[in-house]
């Protein structure tokens, strides 16, 4: 069982435009969709669109419109009752795949409300193999949360308790690392360069500067880093070595919840005790379904890329002390 968190949901509302946008225009679309979202809930669907097992802990309120949304899925839910009202995120992309996004902030969680979502989440941890905390905190929210809640899940079921991945950026992400050393996080190489406190406009190589990063976290303060590259591919980083795999070539329809899934193709992967460069292959090939498809929309086993996704050893540089 994968279970995942999404603390601050939204419904994804995508649009296609027949040209690029174009600043201060009035355009017309050709064609609109609205999904429940929300990185929890992103990889919660993807994963039971594989037939596996999946569980998503989101705050909702009972009148919300985002809960209808989000029981169409028909994933399996704990729905935490909260007073406000999920926000709505809006996407744009154009022909070529260029994607303009506008997130809202979300509701604010109450003291109460973040106390009782945490409870939702420990219990539902229970028999979890892994347990995901994905996407940005609600207003209202400690940048600890997710630090905090690892701890809650540990203190509570022990040698029980899942492996814990954390999809997450900024202060969030930074608190979790700082502390609670997860089993797994996955950034993109501009959040992997911020967590370290360094300028991704700054690369000169790409790779070689998200292996320098990655390997000053790994195993130490994080037990394992897969680093989303885009149409660069992703590398994986653990105790045992790092891996390099190629994104194979697509077509471009949208790469809003890319990065979910490709860590639910890394989970799928890892709930089956596929090794480490299996687990990197079927993230790649997730994450570029997910991008072939219009929306949010949750790619499944029909979707991946034809032919094997190429996924190589990766010498990482020799930390300095």
């Amino acid at each position: 069982m994968i279970v995942t968190l999404t603390a601050n949901p939204s419904a994804d509302r995508a649009v296609v435009l027949p040209d690029e946008l174009v600043v201060g225009e009035v355009q017309r679309a050709v064609s609109s969709r609205e999904d429940a979202g929300g990185k929890g809930v992103n990889v919660a669907r993807v994963v039971a669109a594989a037939g596996a097992a999946a569980r998503a802990v989101v705050p909702v309120n009972a009148h919300d419109p985002y809960r209808m949304l989000l029981e169409d899925t028909g994933i399996d839910l704990d729905l935490v009752e909260v007073a406000g009202r999920a926000r709505a995120n809006l996407t744009i992309t154009d022909p070529a795949g260029e994607t303009t996004k506008l997130n809202l902030p979300g509701a604010e969680l109450s003291a109460a409300e973040a106390e009782a979502l945490t409870a939702g989440v420990v219990a539902a941890a229970e028999g979890a193999t892994w347990l995901v905390l994905a996407g940005s905190l609600p207003p209202g929210v400690p940048p600890t949360f997710y630090a905090d809640l690892i701890v809650a899940v540990r203190e509570r079921w022990g040698q029980d308790a899942p492996f814990i991945a954390v999809d997450a950026s900024g202060e969030a992400l930074a608190a979790v690392v700082a502390t609670a050393r997860p089993d797994l996080i996955k950034p993109n190489h501009e959040e992997l360069a911020e967590l370290v406190g360094e300028d991704h406009a700054t690369d000169a190589d790409l790779l070689a500067d998200a292996a320098r990063r990655a390997t000053a976290l790994v195993p130490d303060r994080v037990a394992s880093a897969l680093v989303t590259l885009g149409a660069d591919g992703a590398l994986l980083f653990t105790a045992e070595g790092a891996w390099r795999g190629r994104a194979p070539k697509i077509q471009v329809a949208s790469t809003v919840g890319a990065g979910d899934s490709s860590l639910a193709g890394y989970l799928l992967a890892a709930v089956e005790g596929a090794a480490a460069p299996e687990r990197l292959a079927r993230s790649i090939a997730y994450g570029a379904a997910a991008a072939t498809l219009p929306g949010t929309q949750a790619p499944t086993p029909a979707d991946l890329p034809a032919g094997p996704i190429a996924v190589s050893a990766f010498a990482t540089p020799i930390a300095t002390p």
